[in-house]
């Protein structure tokens, strides 16, 4: 007869606090609370699942010219999604761990108020039921940025980011596109 193994709560709850903890290393957004008034967010929700963090996803549309937020939030692992149809198609899940080692990722440039930025693409095939997906643009960046902050190390690929010194690069990410755009008067 064998024994039962360890609970996952207490590897579950290890992850989150370990990433609340990175997190909140790198938070600097109320220092830009007072600018703008054309804001939006982007949820970013973890969730932690077989001793590993995963980002819960949904296919949606993007806005443009909007001062985007990244907002991490956690959910229980137990968590099953009922999105409204008529809103969200699709909803998936990645390991959080892809976006800094992707099987399958290319990327571009572009230029924006004279800056050069990198524009990822991530192709991942979910192993549950075979359906590949295309995370980019904005979703794409906020999830690096993501990664990098809560499992450290280096992407396979070139960042806009430092992985040493996250803040700096951060802030012109994704701030200094919102400074452009207002100055255009």
């Amino acid at each position: 007869m064998s024994r039962p193994g360890p609970p996952l709560e207490p590897v579950r709850n290890s992850l989150i606090d370990d990433a609340k903890a990175r997190l909140k290393k790198h938070d600097f957004a109320t220092e830009y609370s007072h600018c703008s008034s054309n804001k939006c967010s982007i949820l970013l929700p973890l969730l932690a699942k077989d001793g590993k963090l995963y980002l819960l996803f949904t296919l949606r549309s993007e806005k443009k010219d909007m001062w985007v937020t990244p907002v991490v939030g956690f959910i229980d692992s137990n968590f099953e999604a009922r999105p409204n149809p008529d809103e969200v198609k699709n909803v998936f899940l990645v390991p959080l761990e892809y976006f800094l080692h992707a099987c399958v990722y290319h990327q571009s440039y572009l230029t924006q108020g004279g800056r050069r930025l990198i524009v990822h693409c991530f192709e991942y095939t979910d192993p549950e039921d075979g359906a590949t997906y295309h995370i980019r643009g904005l979703t794409a960046t906020c999830a690096v940025f993501i990664a990098l902050v809560i499992l450290g190390g280096k992407p396979s690929f070139e960042a806009d980011f430092n992985p040493s010194h996250l803040i700096p690069p951060s802030e012109e990410t994704f701030l200094e596109p919102q400074k452009h755009a207002l100055s255009k008067l």
